[in-house]
């Protein structure tokens, strides 16, 4: 594998003096190999760079340009517009050993001050994506995003912030280059937030950066954030370090490589969960080999002179953040790992959310200080799960909606929803428009607006499975209108760690709302409606396969409106999964828990009364269910009701009412069609699906009965 070659070209405006404007831009300068990446950082009077932009060969903008620019007016894309669904974001092609390659490149000594870069893998952005700058922890590298760049590079401007290892830069001289950039940037859109990226020692100077500039709009992602360094495990050790002999210093890297991050994450990035446990160990341990090797040059990118520096450089970082925490307005999301063996960092990510004023936490238990280079999640589906990525003042589940990935497709189904993928060995059906029923997706229109309007099985068990299988098969995202609770009520705060609720707005879950109803189909999406909401995903004993539809027929003539096409659809399968053996009627007769269900409720209450319908009487409760040996979920997509033309339904009550009772029944016709139908399929049980699968398919081409 060829090193990566690393070039700067600094021109007088990359330093400090925060009276001269940064301008910096990245180039992929002429190299006889193409694996090689090669980096330039420029700008200012005299560079080569910018003689080549003064004759027009560059343009204004790009990925990561800090330049001010005049922007040609034009009509704005929706992210999903420009991204294909299931798109490459490169996560697992770069591990930590390309890391440490690069390291050793962007180390050699130049006497330049601290400077930004944008690396090559970013690429090109697409239209009017925000500005993520950066700030990277104890090494100073700036290459920590790394197993991020590809997939950040697409929907960010991205920046790195580079610290030479000779670099003597105070705190504060650092704060300012990075508040340069932000005003810099702030100037030039000011009606866009603008990133921070965080690692340890970065993290401080994001909220210290936060700190001085409360009007900007900041959105600060902390990974184990350094601000905890006065209490570190570590501390009696660090006056050892500096007394260390200059002949030993070479053992410090190993050590600090075991402190600071989990070595088995670390080589675990790339390795597919799909993979057999015997291939699973053969990939960690030649991974293991190659990495080991290469850890001897941290004492190259920390040597002891920088290693004591930057310990000061902690201290002095984290009393000055810490004693302006109060200041910080802007938009925070901790990342916190539960394995730091180099700071507390749990206990610091509950201390600032206590003490910020709008901040989130997000914990992962198996990882270390280096989280950002260990596998753990792709840091853009993190940012995407919790609702941080936007264009504007306030996120849009519409406009500012990412589709999922390849990468991040095979972990929700892979390992979030592996189980219930494999337990439930889903088959699905849909009707052509002659009528004949077909195995597959075949007769679901390809083009929206199209609403798929269903029955929701107990606990909604049937969702993963159902947005698995369109995207497979049909590469379409089907957006579902989901309960408000998992947005803004307990179930997503109820957990720190990145849980189901965060998965569901990865893969384009809505807010049940009218409006979000109304732009999803304007958008000409494709919808996932269920009018029994969370009645029917919580039913009762008896009430399996029972719809509780409103009266109100809204979703008939919204569709109307915009000439959608109507698929009824219908699922069975979750009496073949488990048993309901306690309903909210049998937990309200149990002392103490009922007392917890009505707190809940109450408190759900005030958050749900802001929308609209039925949602707000809905009782929500986790039933209690006993496994059994699993069978099998189908599901039958009806006939399409084409709306288009049918104007007259927006307005006529009486037509739309009786087609909203014609969509009710034939979902009703196909449970029962399934139901029956079930009965002749050879492979229901999964002992038989499973013996079919090892001996001719995966399990996801397992035959059912014939339609």
């Amino acid at each position: 594998m060829a090193s990566a070659i690393l070039t700067f070209r600094v021109s007088p405006f990359s330093g400090i003096d925060p009276k001269l404007k940064p301008r910096f831009r990245a180039e992929r300068l002429a190299s006889g190999d193409d694996n090689l990446s090669v980096y330039s950082v420029n700008g200012g009077a005299g560079s080569v760079m910018e003689e080549k932009e003064k004759k027009g060969s560059f343009l204004n903008g790009g990925n990561g340009s800090l330049k001010p620019r005049i922007e040609q007016k034009m009509v704005k894309k929706r992210v999903c517009e420009e991204l294909e669904v299931l798109w490459d974001d490169g996560y697992g092609t770069k591990t930590v050993k390309d890391y440490l390659i690069a390291a050793e490149e962007m180390i050699k000594p130049d006497g330049g001050p601290p400077r930004w870069f944008c690396p090559v893998e970013c690429g090109q952005p697409i239209n009017d994506s925000p500005l993520l700058l950066f700030l990277p922890g104890l090494d100073g590298v700036g290459m920590g995003l790394i197993l991020h760049h590809k997939a950040l590079g697409k929907v960010f401007k991205v920046q790195c912030l580079h610290i030479p290892v000779q670099d003597r830069t105070p705190f504060e001289g650092l704060v300012k280059l990075v508040e340069e950039a932000i005003r810099l940037e702030h100037t030039s859109r000011p009606n866009t937030p603008i990133y921070l990226v965080g690692d340890s020692f970065g993290g401080c100077l994001a909220l210290a950066v936060a700190a001085r500039n409360p009007t900007i709009d900041l959105v600060l992602i902390l990974a184990n954030p350094a601000t905890s360094f006065g209490r570190s495990q570590l501390q009696p050790l660090f006056p050892i370090l500096e007394a260390f002999p200059d002949g030993l210093h070479v053992t410090i890297p190993y050590l600090l490589s075991l402190v600071m991050g989990e070595p088995v994450k670390m080589a675990t990035v790339g390795i597919e969960g799909r993979l057999s446990p015997l291939q699973k160990i053969e990939q960690l341990s030649g991974n293991l080999t190659a990495l080991l090797p290469l850890l001897s040059g941290m004492a190259n990118i920390i040597p002891k002179e920088t290693l004591v520096w930057k310990l000061k450089l902690l201290k002095t970082a984290s009393a000055y953040t810490n004693s302006r925490l109060h200041a910080v307005k802007a938009e925070v999301l901790v990342l916190a790992s539960d394995k730091d063996n180099m700071l507390p960092s749990q206990d610091e990510a509950q201390r600032l959310m206590n003490s910020l004023s709008n901040c989130k936490v997000r914990r992962f238990k198996d990882n270390g200080h280096t989280l950002l280079l260990e596998d753990s999640l792709n840091l853009l589906t993190i940012i995407k799960g919790t609702c941080k990525y936007r264009h504007s003042k306030k996120h849009d589940f519409i406009a500012d909606f990412v589709p999922p990935s390849m990468s991040e497709f095979k972990y929700a189904f892979d390992e979030v929803a592996g189980y219930i993928r494999f337990a439930s060995g889903s088959a699905m059906f849909s009707t052509m428009e002659d009528g004949k029923i077909v195995q597959g997706l075949a007769g679901v229109p390809n083009e929206g607006p199209v609403l798929l309007v269903g029955y929701h099985m107990l606990m909604g068990l049937e969702l993963s499975c159902l947005i698995e299988a369109f995207l497979r098969e049909k590469k379409i995202m089907v957006r579902g209108i989901a309960h408000p609770e998992l947005f803004w009520g307990k179930l997503q705060s109820s957990s720190n760690e990145f849980a189901f609720s965060d998965w569901v707005k990865v893969m384009g879950a809505l807010p049940v709302t009218a409006n979000y109803l109304f732009k999803a189909l304007s958008t000409k999406s494709h919808v996932l409606l269920y009018p029994g909401g969370a009645r029917e995903a919580l039913h009762y004993k008896g009430e399996e396969y029972k719809l509780f539809w409103p009266e109100q027929p809204e979703f008939v003539r919204m569709a109307a409106r915009f000439g959608a096409t109507i698929v009824p659809f219908g699922t069975v399968g979750e009496d073949d999964i488990a048993e309901l053996v306690l309903d909210y009627n049998d937990w309200m007769k149990i002392p103490v828990i009922n007392e917890r269900i009505k707190e809940s409720i109450r408190d759900g209450i005030r958050i749900r009364d802001e929308t609209d319908g039925e949602v707000g009487n809905q009782q929500l409760f986790i039933p209690g269910m006993l496994p059994k040996i699993p069978g099998r979920f189908y599901y039958l997509f009806g006939k399409p009701i084409k709306l288009k033309g049918r104007e007259d339904l927006t307005k006529n009550r009486e037509d739309a009412n009786d087609l909203y009772l014609q969509v009710k029944s034939e979902v009703e016709q196909c449970i029962d069609y399934l139901l029956k139908k079930r009965e002749e399929d050879p492979y229901r049980s999964i002992i038989d699906r499973t013996i079919y699968g090892a001996l001719y398919s995966s399990v996801d081409q397992v035959p059912a009965f014939k339609p």
